[in-house]
């Protein structure tokens, strides 16, 4: 089952730019609709959406995630990658490549185009061996000076 958009939605189009398989379409300050036939459930749309006007396949409103440097990227444990590249072929938004790791004999897949990422946790789930998990990346610590 697709994700749908709701009548919250405000016609923002902030999900329409996000969605890597043109699921979505809508113009500007209308309802959207999400197109079940094109819809790879990846949640993007959800952590996008402003309005919150999103829900998943079970019918559960999706939560925005306000910064895409909050979203969870893929990490690759080079020990652990067997250089199949099934994360590399089935991500939908090609921001993952290949790189050969230090020996020149395994090729270890590597988040190369981290704002492309829509952490969909696509990668994290075909990998037949666990190699990848999907972590928040750490955000740089803010000083604060006395008044």
């Amino acid at each position: 089952m697709a994700y749908r958009i709701t009548t919250e939605c405000n016609g923002c189009t902030a999900c329409v730019r996000l969605c890597p398989t043109g699921a979505i379409a809508g113009e500007r300050k209308v309802l959207h609709v999400i197109n079940p036939s094109l819809c790879i459930e990846c949640g993007a749309c959800g952590r996008v959406c402003p309005q919150e006007a999103v829900q998943d396949a079970f019918g559960i409103a999706c939560r925005r995630i306000p910064k895409l440097s909050l979203w969870p990227k893929p990490v690759v444990d080079a020990k652990i990658c067997v250089s199949c590249r099934i994360c590399i072929e089935g991500c939908p938004a090609s921001c993952l490549a290949g790189r050969m790791d230090g020996s020149g004999k395994h090729e270890i897949a590597f988040l190369a185009e981290p704002k492309a990422c829509i952490s969909c946790g696509f990668c994290e789930a075909d990998c037949p061996v666990e190699a990848i998990r999907l972590v928040v990346p750490q955000q740089p610590a803010v000083e604060v000076k006395p008044a």
